[in-house]
């Protein structure tokens, strides 16, 4: 288990002597062998600016900074994949921040990348080298030439193709879950929030947030063209925009023109959940999913992570059991992160929050985040930190009746 490091032009190191740590909260632990896996299809080598790796000597125990003009080496993970540590890094510059990136532990090991994560879902639908780039250019022209005066389509054709969005890409391909952005405000200035950070941030949004607001004649052309078979999932509620609930009227107009036209495939919104009487309505005018964001079920953590607008936390679970309630399949995009989320005031009061909610699956989602700055900003430890690996056994003994997973999914029984 060899430390994996990189020079300033980007070359990728394996050291002879050393051996590869990882961090779990502000620790730097020794890694297991039962908590790595092979490099997945998908995922990317990056260098950590700013940065020196940290290895550990195997005959002395003693970890130390590795000289020279190198950085740590980390891994973005593909969707399917849990991440149970941060890469061990000491940093030449505190105040500078790393870019909104989920970093993975990485080694050296049998001849081959190893990183500390486990594989919680199927990663196959949502593997980038599974989106042919030519067949999406195709039909980003195709789409683009049906609807001319759509300008939602035209927004969406640069996410899939400049960011190589795979849910952007999937709404021109028509295929899996596609994306409908309708809002460009929000009611949370969430710390780490991708597509819109204050100038003094210190981070740089890697996505362009929405900048109009959509008719429902664009958002109805889109629905429709990409909800064409069982499976199809469309969903409101993008990276590239604000909170979308905040655009109730719309949604629930285009909702209804849509199912008064087909009862096909799943419609679903990813929100913060928290204007609950605009989570209500929608809900009422048929939704079929329902993935909530959070990335705890303590209120000071919470708080702290999305600064919420005119809501809290309790709002948040008001409208996830309503909607649980009225027989739409709920879930959390559930922000983790090593150190923390594992945390045992963590586990505990998130088992509570699901089954007080009765959610139906928990879509582990590794956050993308500066760890210092993070770690700056939420409340510290009070209880024993049980690792990421530990945590999803406990959930799966105490929630046997919700799904682990890393994306959304249709109900497990299809709709009669």
């Amino acid at each position: 288990m060899h430390l994996v490091y990189a020079d300033e032009q980007g070359n990728v190191f394996d050291h002879p002597e050393l051996y590869g740590i990882a961090r779990s909260g502000n620790d730097l632990v020794e890694l297991l062998e039962d908590e790595l896996i092979p490099l997945p299809s998908g995922a990317t080598l990056v260098g950590l600016p700013y940065t020196r790796p940290v290895g550990m000597d195997p005959v002395s125990g003693k970890m130390q900074v590795l000289p020279g003009s190198y950085q740590a080496v980390g891994a973005l993970l593909p969707q399917g994949f849990t991440r149970f540590y941060v890469p061990g890094y000491s940093k030449t510059d505190k105040t500078q921040k790393f870019p909104l990136f989920g970093y993975t532990a990485v080694v050296w090991k049998d001849g081959g990348f190893y990183v500390a994560a486990g594989q919680s879902d199927d990663p196959e639908p949502w593997d980038p080298e599974n989106c042919d780039r030519n067949e999406l250019k195709l039909e980003v022209d195709r789409l683009l030439e049906t609807y001319p005066d759509n300008k939602l389509y035209k927004h969406l054709s640069h996410c899939a193709l400049e960011y190589e969005c795979l849910t952007a890409s999937n709404t021109f391909l028509q295929r899996l879950e596609g994306a409908v952005p309708v809002s460009f405000s929000c009611n949370a200035g969430c710390y780490g929030c991708i597509s819109e950070q204050p100038d003094d941030s210190g981070f740089v949004a890697p996505q362009t947030r929405l900048k109009f607001k959509p008719d429902v004649e664009e958002v109805v052309q889109i629905m429709l063209e990409h909800l064409k078979t069982p499976q199809s999932i469309i969903s409101f509620g993008q990276g590239c925009e604000g909170e979308p609930s905040t655009q109730a009227k719309t949604i629930i107009e285009a909702i209804k023109r849509v199912r008064e036209q087909t009862s096909i495939g799943y419609i679903n919104i990813n929100t913060n959940a928290g204007l609950s009487d605009h989570m209500r309505a929608i809900t009422d005018a048929g939704l079929d999913l329902m993935r909530v964001s959070t990335i705890s079920a303590l209120d000071e953590h919470y708080d702290a992570y999305y600064k919420p607008r005119g809501y809290t936390l309790k709002n948040v679970e008001k409208s996830l059991k309503y909607a649980t309630d009225k027989g739409v399949y709920t879930s959390i995009n559930y922000l983790v992160f090593p150190g923390v989320t594992d945390r045992e005031e963590e586990i505990e009061a998130m088992i509570e929050f699901a089954r007080r909610t009765g959610l139906k699956l928990i879509q582990m989602r590794n956050l993308n985040i500066d760890p210092d700055a993070y770690l700056s900003l939420i409340p510290p430890a009070k209880g024993e930190i049980y690792g990421m690996k530990t945590l999803l056994d406990i959930y799966r003994q105490e929630l046997p009746d919700v799904v682990i997973g890393s994306y959304t999914h249709v109900p497990p029984v299809a709709r009669q």
